[in-house]
């Protein structure tokens, strides 16, 4: 059975090419998201990370498949121990007005990952998506807008 993708929704007080710039550079990503080594928004390039929870950490091994910079980026997620399972991640980007964007995040495939661990359930990525954009992504975005 396939799950339906799950999609996360935010506005941020900040304007597209900031968003834009906060998921494809990897110094800003590293502030918010994951510490990755290297990433390049290109189609094509393949980058990891490790994340999880405090009982168990996960390789996640990625591909970017598609890029429109400041509007779209899309890539594979995968786990390498795990190699059933293959999702994709797609991260839409739209103008509200000068100063502000809204963020619409697809993640597809889920249901193709391990039913048997907690971690992999749609729930999981759920919560984990929510907290990354709705708390880390937001703070990082809009941080600057809170001084006076």
């Amino acid at each position: 059975m396939e799950t339906k993708p799950l999609i996360v929704e935010r506005s941020y007080n900040a304007p597209i090419e900031k968003v834009w710039k906060a998921i494809t550079n990897k110094d800003q990503m590293k502030e918010w998201y994951f510490e990755l080594e290297e990433f390049k928004a290109e189609k094509g390039f393949k980058f990891q990370f490790s994340g999880g929870d405090e009982k168990e950490q996960y390789l996640h091994v990625c591909e970017v498949i598609f890029v429109d910079p400041p509007n779209k980026l899309s890539y594979s997620w995968t786990y390498p121990e795990h190699n059933d399972g293959y999702s994709v991640v797609t991260w839409e980007l739209f103008k509200d007005g000068e100063q502000k964007t809204r963020l619409k995040l697809t993640h597809e495939g889920l249901g193709s990952f391990p039913k048997d661990s907690p971690n992999f359930a749609v729930t999981s990525f759920t919560e984990g998506w929510n907290f990354i954009l709705g708390k880390s992504l937001k703070n990082y975005l809009e941080q600057d807008s809170k001084q006076p």
